[in-house]
């Protein structure tokens, strides 16, 4: 059969046996003035999770999207953070400011699902978190608001321990 127009499976296989959610957030062109002309490459941003509490977001660049990809994954997969759950949602509210980005995660019910714009959807859906609510407030740059997402849940970890 022909494989080509197929569409890429988001699940990557760990060589230790773990399995990894990958999702490209972002695919953005940029380039570089030189005296010999513009250089022109690739920066990705890519979010990994196991899908039971770790995720990262990994950003790689490189002249080829596959060279990047694999870059920004490989950085993700080393950096993960410990998401602290509830069951199937986050233990308590977080809002957190990160430059111009604003992000409020809200825990939910059970069955309320993901209420969420694009960027904490695919970090919620990374890191395994079924029931959340959750507003972006300030800009909308996706990397931002990935980076944001991120804090919070990393400042659940912190709190949950506490109280």
């Amino acid at each position: 059969m022909n494989n080509r127009n197929r569409r890429p499976e988001h699940k990557m296989e760990q060589p230790g046996g773990e399995e990894f959610f990958e999702r490209v957030v972002k695919v953005n062109r940029v380039s570089k003035k030189t005296k010999g002309g513009d250089k022109r490459s690739l920066s990705v941003l890519v979010v990994v999770g196991d899908k039971k509490g770790k995720v990262g977001v990994g950003l790689g660049k490189a002249v080829e999207v596959q060279s990047a990809v694999r870059k920004a994954t490989s950085y993700a997969r080393k950096h993960l953070i410990e998401v602290s759950l509830k069951g199937r949602t986050i233990p308590h509210q977080v809002f957190v400011k990160s430059g111009a980005a604003k992000v409020l995660l809200k825990p939910a019910p059970l069955g309320t699902g993901v209420i969420a714009g694009g960027a904490i959807r695919i970090v919620a859906e990374a890191a395994g978190i079924h029931d959340i609510v959750a507003k972006i407030l300030g800009t909308k740059n996706q990397a931002s608001n990935v980076y944001a997402t991120l804090e919070a849940l990393g400042k659940l970890k912190n709190v949950n321990g506490g109280k």
